[in-house]
């Protein structure tokens, strides 16, 4: 009888405090179980992009089976990669067409960690807004998880924040369905 993979929900964020430093984290939640995993870490001289691309990878590498995640992110660094990038850089050998010369894609070592990543776990990335930045409280708000919802209006404990004009934060946008190998 084939084993059923797990469904996990992959928030992660990241932010420069200073110019010398940035921090990013992840928190895995698994569907339909109170499991949580999260995990946080600072980076000295990191530019943002790079920080929201390391709590992506973190997050996945932290899985111990293969399983479903819907990666939640509001990096359109990192979704843009995912949906239009990958398999290009990948086909490229990481680099990519800038203005007529071939230079190396930026961040090609976290790129290909994902890469490695997405052949164990089948992604789905949605862009979230999030309702409060890093550190000052630990639960987005957005309708970003519609189809995932039990009948108590909740996500895998996640609190969707109702407002006069519905709820708060910006509807979901699904990119890079499909991208690895389920």
């Amino acid at each position: 009888m084939p084993t059923r993979c797990l469904h996990y929900l992959l928030f992660a964020e990241a932010q420069v405090d200073s110019a010398e430093a940035g921090s990013w984290r992840f928190r895995l939640e698994r569907v339909g179980s109170n499991f949580r995993f999260a995990a946080t870490d600072e980076e000295p001289d990191c530019r943002l992009e790079r920080l929201e691309l390391l709590a992506v990878v973190r997050g996945l590498e932290a899985l111990e089976a293969p399983s479903r995640v819907t990666l939640v992110t509001r990096s359109r660094y990192v979704s843009r990669g995912l949906r239009r990038g990958l398999e290009e850089w990948r086909s490229n050998d990481w680099h990519w067409e800038r203005f007529g010369a071939w230079a190396p894609v930026r961040d090609a070592d976290l790129w290909q960690r994902i890469d490695v990543a997405l052949q164990y776990h089948a992604v789905d990335c949605r862009l979230w807004e999030f309702g409060a930045p890093l550190g000052r409280g630990t639960e987005p708000r957005c309708s970003a998880t519609e189809g995932l919802h039990d009948p108590r209006g909740t996500a895998a404990g996640v609190r969707l924040v109702r407002g006069r004009g519905g709820v708060v934060g910006v509807p979901a946008r699904r990119v890079g369905a499909g991208l690895a190998a389920g």
